[in-house]
């Protein structure tokens, strides 16, 4: 078994009331860490490991802040039935022995409504942290590490908001056997989502590739934390990971706001019944159908980079928010005027990023990053 130390503080960072989570991050705040999408896409594409740095964030135009609106006014039911759905299933896994333990920072408002729901529908009072994983660095272990020492008797339940391709889904199981092998112990890689239109996990509320409106905006949905930054100079061997507090758009921060609305139909839903469990149970098991529409787009467009292709509604909007985007694409019989996908028409309009169309099958859409080496 591990040594563990006390020595590590827990940062005091984000905008949600600590009773809704704790967050293992090292507040970077002080440091200047943002780099424009195009000196950032290229320092990317060199060799550069993306959680070096961090982009810009993006400041929503009228127009797109009026479709976050209303997505959220179209939308919030149905994001309130798949977290009740995702919910129901890791209750009747794990009941009150476990934590909740989001993937920041997209698992973050996602995991705040899985504990809301708990608490309306249960009566449990759950822990809820959120920790760092960082596609080809790992999950921040001095984290894990906190929490088993703290709750050595409780399952960690992961959580992120959706999947895309699916490899943070493939980050975290490497990352806990590691973990397991390295010092001994046995904790579960279980990850939760709400939304899984790759088909990467087992517990979702929904396979459906629809519009959470978390994943409209960056920051200021999500407790205004920055992405999580490891760079050597910056995190010791006995730090977490680190983030930023955004404190200068607190004027602007609606996260609270977005986990209140969908919290009000908590109250008065009609709850999952077995028989709906018992259906999501006999389809739990992953088949990774998204990765033949990645597949499929590699091969049309000549693609040599996976990571370039990024599939899914929640994808294509980070894509447009802090990538670099050469086109995206849209599934063939998806209009422009659906619902699901206005706010990404609005920002390729924006950024002059054209849209084509595809024969997807798992995804509405994929955005597609800039391969720099052809500008």
């Amino acid at each position: 078994m591990f040594k563990f130390t006390e020595d590590i503080p827990i940062g005091n960072m984000g905008s949600y009331p600590k009773e809704d989570v704790l967050f293992l991050l090292k507040d970077l705040s002080s440091i200047v860490l943002e780099q424009g999408n195009e000196d950032r896409e290229k320092a990317i594409q060199s060799g550069v490991h993306y959680s070096e740095m961090l982009p810009v964030e993006y400041k929503p135009s009228d127009v797109y802040m009026a479709l976050y609106l209303r997505s959220l006014e179209d939308f919030g039911e149905r994001i309130a039935d798949a977290v009740a759905l995702v919910s129901e299933r890791i209750y009747e896994r794990y009941g009150n022995e476990m934590i909740l333990v989001s993937l920041a920072r997209a698992g973050i408002p996602a995991a705040i409504l899985i504990k809301r729901y708990l608490k309306t529908r249960y009566d449990l009072d759950l822990y809820h942290y959120t920790i760092s994983i960082i596609r080809g660095k790992g999950i921040d272990e001095n984290a894990i590490k906190y929490m088993v020492h703290h709750h050595p008797d409780k399952a960690l339940q992961f959580i992120d908001g959706w999947t895309g391709k699916g490899a943070i889904t493939k980050e975290l199981d490497e990352a806990i056997q590691g973990f397991n092998t390295t010092y001994k112990t046995s904790l579960e890689n279980n990850l939760a989502v709400i939304a899984d239109p790759g088909d990467c996990v087992s517990y979702y509320g929904t396979r459906a590739d629809f519009l959470i409106p978390s994943a409209c905006l960056n920051s200021t949905v999500s407790g205004l934390v920055s992405r999580t930054v490891h760079r050597t100079d910056l995190i010791g061997d006995m730090d977490f990971h680190g983030a930023k507090y955004y404190s200068e758009l607190e004027s602007e921060d609606v996260s609270n706001a977005f986990i209140e609305r969908i919290c009000s139909y908590f109250d008065t839903m009609k709850y999952p019944t077995k028989e709906t469990i018992a259906d999501l149970k006999s389809n739990a098991t992953p088949e990774w159908k998204g990765m033949k529409d990645v597949q499929a787009i590699m091969a049309d467009y000549e693609i040599e980079n996976i990571h370039f292709v990024k599939p899914g509604i929640g994808e294509t909007t980070r894509v447009l928010l802090r990538r670099i985007p050469w086109k995206i694409l849209l599934r063939e019989d998806v209009s422009k005027d659906d619902l699901d996908i206005q706010h990404i028409v609005q920002l390729a309009a924006e950024k002059n990023i054209p849209i084509e169309r595809f024969p997807l099958q798992a995804y509405k859409c994929c955005g597609i990053i800039q391969d720099m080496r052809r500008t």
